[in-house]
């Protein structure tokens, strides 16, 4: 599974000139909606290229099965392996965050 993540080279240098002028270090982009955005964006990324390895890896089982000769046994099975590695982390993230969900819903108030 290709899961990628922002790079923030420039929070590092940003955060220790504010800190030296004074300034909270709470940048305007830094909003919670922005992050917010960011998780749901990077799960959503994430959940997109677990779908793409499926169809692809679909794709190579037909091409293989049909005889086109233009896909090899060992390419198929790389690419059914590699979605199933990416479905299964997707699915074990997911009952994590349904885990995390109940334990908060039964916490008393």
């Amino acid at each position: 599974m290709d899961v990628r993540f922002p790079s923030v080279s420039g929070a590092p240098a940003a955060a220790t000139a504010a800190g030296a002028a004074g300034a909270p270090l709470v940048s305007p982009q830094a909003s919670p909606q922005a992050g917010r955005a960011g998780f749901a964006g990077a799960l959503q990324e994430a959940l997109q290229t677990v779908s793409k390895l499926q169809e692809d890896s679909a794709t190579l089982q037909r091409q293989f099965q049909l005889g086109t000769g233009q896909v090899s046994l060992e390419q198929t099975m790389v690419a059914m392996q590699s979605s199933q590695v990416a479905f299964q982390a997707a699915l074990t993230v997911r009952n994590r965050l349904v885990a995390a969900y109940t334990d908060i819903m039964n916490m008393p108030v």
